[in-house]
């Protein structure tokens, strides 16, 4: 076989192969899912060529001169840009965090593409650069580099005895490579749109004795309320600020006895805690408080949705869908006080019609009597107004507090005399 050197590529009879020079997902020198970049081809040239990529685990990197071929996913990324020294001028750098089960590593990619690279996205890199920093293997991806998107079916398959032993408190984003044993606690599928794409994911929460993890599986692994579970092949993101338990159709779940495991009633029906607890921890999975309704934040009362993806409509525009005729919903943004704190309980429909005792159809009838949204959230306010709730659900936080999502709410019946009788307690054990 003969072939010659272009400036574009290497020429062969029939068949033209792109030069190794491109490190974009997004143009036609991607590798196909699955596919392997070629290695070597005898008598294509007399050039010397480089030597041939060695394809390998993450967890057995090292520095070394000789370029590497892997396939990971990435699970951090960050986008940036960094001034050359030689002359000042700006090059764009997309850095973070890689992952294939066996170990996770950081890398840098200049140049990148300007397409959006995804958290989960599972990459296949030949020709791979592997330097030492601080004492850890660094990879790095240059014009010398070829990437493509794989498969995660691709991904190294892992003996049990391979894969390390992790209990929940041990969980942080970006982990991956672990085995975990834990109760399912609660669990339900829903159908969401990725991309294009409608895809049902199961979520759910599971718990061992050292704490609770968010679940997000997207391979059905038939999981029911109270089973004990063996877990291997997932990894975890950070969602809303909390840590999530990832699965796909890689993973491995295994039914055990678990006899060491919470009880998911125990857990479920723990004793409200402080607010300001919840606060200093930055929310919960299985977060319990109690406390007094102070305020409504906007938008409460009547909303409009997107009919596709339930995202909220304003001036008939969805963020993701674009002009769509939004369709009616009730909710209500509660501020729940306790005396240590306060937080935000975002109900939807049927917990603020259960709260408020008006039902949409109901709110929509007096909103065209008296065509001012305003109207109805003062309406509910007035009817919700210092009453005492007890929320469990699951708590986030960001730059305005801890957001809770109610799986249950009950109102509390208050005890006027008893707290009465508590408070003039209080009052004389401060004299």
């Amino acid at each position: 076989m003969t072939g010659k050197r272009t400036g574009r590529g290497v020429t062969l009879p029939g068949r033209r192969l792109p030069a190794l020079r491109s490190s974009s997902v997004g143009d036609k020198l991607l590798l196909r899912p699955g596919a392997v970049a070629p290695r070597a081809f005898p008598n294509m040239t007399a050039e010397p060529s480089a030597p041939a990529p060695v394809e390998t685990r993450l967890r057995d990197l090292r520095a070394t001169t000789t370029p590497v071929e892997f396939v990971a996913r990435v699970v951090a990324c960050e986008r940036r840009e960094v001034t050359r020294r030689s002359d000042g001028s700006r090059r764009p750098v997309l850095s973070g965090l890689l992952s294939d089960g066996t170990a996770t590593v950081r890398f840098t990619w200049w140049d990148p593409p300007k397409e959006e690279i995804e958290r989960g996205t599972v990459l296949r890199a030949v020709g791979a650069e592997v330097r030492e920093f601080r004492g850890r293997p660094e990879v790095s991806f240059s014009w010398k580099t070829r990437l493509g998107p794989a498969s995660p079916a691709e991904l190294p398959r892992l003996d049990a005895d391979e894969i390390p032993f992790r209990t929940i408190e041990d969980l942080r984003p970006s982990v991956e490579g672990f085995r975990l044993e834990a109760r399912v606690v609660r669990v339900g599928a829903k159908t969401v749109t990725v991309g294009t794409e409608r895809r049902v994911v199961h979520e759910g929460l599971l718990a061992d004795r050292t704490g609770a993890i968010a679940l997000s599986a997207w391979s059905d692994f038939g999981l029911k309320v109270g089973e004990a579970v063996r877990i291997a092949g997932g990894y975890v993101r950070a969602f809303r600020g909390r840590p999530q338990l990832v699965l796909d159709e890689r993973s491995s779940v295994v039914r055990i006895e678990g006899s060491d495991l919470p009880d998911p009633a125990q857990l479920l029906a723990a004793p409200p805690r402080s607010i300001a607890d919840v606060e200093d921890e930055g929310g919960g999975e299985a977060v319990a408080v109690e406390g007094l309704v102070v305020g409504l934040l906007p938008p409460s009362g009547i909303v409009f949705r997107c009919p596709t993806c339930h995202r909220s409509v304003r001036s008939g525009i969805c963020r993701v869908h674009g002009q769509v005729e939004g369709q009616a919903d009730l909710r209500a943004r509660l501020v729940l006080d306790d005396g240590t704190g306060a937080l935000t309980v975002n109900t939807d429909r049927s917990e603020t019609e259960q709260l408020w005792g008006v039902t949409l159809e109901e709110a929509q009838a007096r909103l065209r009597s008296q065509p001012d949204p305003s109207l109805i959230e003062e309406q509910m306010l007035e009817a919700l107004l210092g009453r005492r709730l007890r929320v469990r659900g699951v708590g986030t936080r960001d730059d305005f507090g801890v957001t809770l999502t109610p799986q249950s709410i009950e109102r509390v019946d208050i005890d006027l005399d008893a707290a009465a009788e508590e408070l003039s307690a209080r009052l004389g054990e401060r004299r």
